[in-house]
């Protein structure tokens, strides 16, 4: 299950990604206050889990001043889920939601758009990344495309965000063939101790996965990387 919503606004800040986590925990809290809960909270902690759901923001005709994004047309949200009673909750809450303020920000929703999924029969398939693509190794250090543990921590993370949904992993090994991949360094909120945004080295761009069918499209639907609740991972078949 895959949509995209049209926002208006007049600007955005440069680490947007929280912006919409923000939206996300709104519109589901509009809902259903206890799955709100379970989903974001564990024993009055933050739930690390896994979240069965990646979006992208993608920015229209926009102009940086300092760090600010000045936009002149619009912006769309994507957000993609196989869990159904996320996407419903979700779904629901983003129609009671005109407008979301954030941080002295404002989002206007114009019009939700519901997209076809594009489903994958064959052993391979080629993805374009709508967000971003981070994989860490098991020290957390986010890793180059150039490195040689990124193919099997990539294949690692793929079974371990199926497991947390199906309860089982992969059924078959992934194969990863990078076509046309550019690092990208993504700014989160503010949280380092001087003031300044903490980086996250990532990839967008193309490339090929190779493995089971049933796998890939749930990948396709999840979504692959690490921080998919926090923008990124998001994939389209192309």
């Amino acid at each position: 299950m895959r949509i995209k919503c049209v926002f208006e606004t007049d600007c955005l800040p440069v680490a947007y990604n929280m912006m919409f986590v923000s939206l996300i925990k709104e519109c589901l809290n509009k809902i259903d206050e206890n799955y709100f809960n379970r989903l974001f909270y564990y024993q009055g902690k933050h739930n690390k889990k896994s979240k069965n759901y990646s979006f992208a923001v993608g920015l229209k005709n926009f102009e940086l001043d300092n760090e600010v994004f000045k936009i002149n047309d619009s912006i769309i949200f994507s957000l993609s889920s196989p869990d159904l009673e996320f996407f419903i909750n979700f779904y629901n809450g983003l129609l009671r939601t005109d407008i979301f303020n954030y941080k002295g920000y404002t989002l206007r929703r114009k019009r939700i758009v519901h997209v076809k999924e594009k489903y994958i029969t064959q052993q391979e398939a080629v993805f374009k990344t709508l967000s971003p693509i981070c994989i860490k190794d098991a020290e957390g250090r986010f890793l180059d495309l150039e490195d040689e543990k990124y193919s099997r921590e990539l294949g690692y993370l793929a079974d371990i965000i199926l497991k947390n949904f199906r309860g089982y992993g992969l059924k078959k090994e992934i194969c990863f063939e990078p076509v046309n991949m550019t690092k990208v360094v993504v700014k989160i909120d503010k949280q380092l101790e001087n003031g300044d945004y903490y980086k996250i080295n990532a990839y967008r761009g193309i490339f090929k996965l190779k493995g089971d069918a049933e796998d890939l499209n749930l990948l396709h639907q999840l979504g692959l990387s690490f921080r998919r609740g926090q923008g990124f991972g998001m994939l389209e078949v192309i």
